[in-house]
């Protein structure tokens, strides 16, 4: 099991709408702090694109292609709460399929529920998220479906860093991936329209190589 990018014109193309409308900066000088305490030279924040019609549409539909190319018998769509909900939606929408979602923890009151919707037992399901880093919340989503009965056949993202460690949590879980984009046309977009010079590759390469340790 692995990620798979569905085509590089894709890629490309994705790369180069997300740093227009400014959903993914880059900042080598002045770097992004995550949650995780890594210094990042890149902040990626997807729900951008829902507020931009055209590349909204585009990316729907690449990642139903995507879907229809690789898990050409799902059944229902799930979106990954928060960021993979509306993505998710859309998607299920254009295949003319069931959607539901999955919280990163259940719900605190009332019925508890950690997927919303109706999910029944054996339905094959494609997880739909804006963003794969580590993979950790889209294969916990992941192992919640199956617990559930149902077959997981993979995840669909917008966009991944590429971090050997989601392969190996990928694999791992025996989970299959695609994406729209990756970090690495993200890099060639980036420097092809001045948004980066070509003497900063070498550190925003780096950087995804060991991303912990990055900028200390």
């Amino acid at each position: 099991m692995s990620i798979r990018i569905i085509n590089e014109d894709i890629a490309n193309e994705i790369s180069a709408k997300l740093l227009e409308i400014s959903a993914i900066k880059l900042s080598i000088n002045k770097p992004f702090k995550w949650s995780s305490g890594w210094n990042s030279p890149i902040y990626c924040d997807n729900r951008l694109s829902l507020s931009y019609p055209e590349l909204r549409t585009k990316i729907k539909e690449y990642l139903s292609l995507g879907i229809k190319g690789y898990f050409s018998d799902v059944d229902v769509i799930a979106g990954v709460a928060t960021a993979g909900i509306p993505q998710g939606a859309l998607v299920a929408d254009e295949l003319g399929l069931p959607f539901i979602y999955v919280r990163s923890k259940p719900k605190g009151h009332g019925m508890e529920n950690m997927i919303e919707g109706t999910v029944q037992k054996g339905q094959k399901i494609v997880l739909v998220e804006d963003l794969i880093s580590t993979g950790g919340s889209s294969l916990k989503a992941a192992e919640a479906l199956k617990k559930e009965g149902c077959e997981v056949l993979g995840i669909a993202a917008i966009f991944t860093y590429g971090f050997d460690m989601a392969e190996k949590n990928f694999r791992n879980a025996s989970v299959s991936g695609i994406c729209l984009s990756h970090y690495n046309a993200l890099i060639e977009q980036a420097i092809d329209k001045d948004y980066v010079k070509e003497s900063e590759k070498i550190s925003l390469e780096s950087w995804r190589e060991n991303p912990s340790n990055w900028n200390q």
